[in-house]
């Protein structure tokens, strides 16, 4: 049984899980390092959980989450690869482009590697995040990863080979998301909203909107079609939209994202 879980590195995404983790688990098994202590000992407080160093988290961690930026992992892993060897922990690793053969040579070998692309909504329950396993994650290990996943919103399985792919898409999206809700709000205020409530009206009808393709799990294009009536102002706002390009900016903010991933992982 996995008791001890700990976090190199508290940033963005490594604090969005710990915060998820800490749900699950109890935050006094949970155990933060990060390369600025601060802002460890920052999120240790709100939390309840300890302060570590890289060291300390690899000598006696059952589970390690790796919160590292992918052109800084190595120089992370190598000075504590002994201590990971003695210790043999499970080892999830967020970080794009980065294999889980490479992270376990990183670490040394020969270590159980779990695979994640999380996003940052995760901190509120409301996330999207793929996992792939290495050949020596054993199911009782995958099934205590998926325990301390369970707050952080929809988790699922997909072979190793897509998971850049779907990092540019859920990984990345919430940015694109946030420029679209940034531009609704806008065209809003434009129109004479007040700027706080178009933010509220614009958020609100992006989550209802996806909440009910994940309900109904119908197209959506039908979804889209349900709304634009004959003559309406709905198709109008949809012609402008098609005449600017949306969908193919759309498809093509998400292809360069996985390509700049590819290039991450060397």
């Amino acid at each position: 049984m996995m008791r001890t879980i700990g976090f190199l590195g508290c940033g963005n995404m490594g604090g969005a899980i710990a915060r998820a983790v800490c749900k699950a688990a109890d935050p006094e098994h949970v155990f933060l390092a990060n390369r600025t202590s601060a802002k460890a000992e920052a999120l240790a407080a709100e939390l309840g959980c300890q302060t570590a160093t890289n060291a300390e988290v690899a000598g006696n961690c059952d589970l390690i989450f790796l919160a590292v930026k992918p052109q800084m992992m190595e120089a992370a892993l190598s000075p504590i690869r002994e201590s990971l060897q003695e210790k043999k922990p499970l080892l999830v690793t967020m970080a794009a482009g980065l294999s889980m053969e490479k992270i376990e040579t990183m670490a040394g070998g020969d270590l159980p590697v779990i695979r994640i692309m999380p996003n940052t909504p995760a901190m509120v329950g409301a996330g999207m995040t793929q996992y792939c396993c290495n050949s020596l994650v054993t199911e009782e290990n995958e099934r205590h990863f998926l325990s301390l996943m369970a707050h952080t919103g929809h988790v699922d399985k997909l072979e190793e080979g897509l998971i850049d792919a779907a990092s540019a898409l859920s990984g990345c999206g919430p940015a694109y998301m946030y420029l679209f809700l940034e531009g609704l709000a806008d065209g809003a205020v434009a129109c004479g909203i007040p700027r706080a409530k178009a933010y509220e009206y614009a958020a609100a009808t992006m989550e209802g909107a996806a909440k009910l393709m994940l309900t109904a799990g119908q197209h959506p294009g039908q979804l889209k079609d349900a709304v634009c009536s004959p003559g309406g102002s709905t198709i109008q706002g949809v012609r402008v939209l098609e005449e600017k390009g949306l969908r193919a900016a759309a498809m093509d903010c998400v292809i360069a994202a996985f390509e700049k991933s590819r290039k991450l992982g060397g």
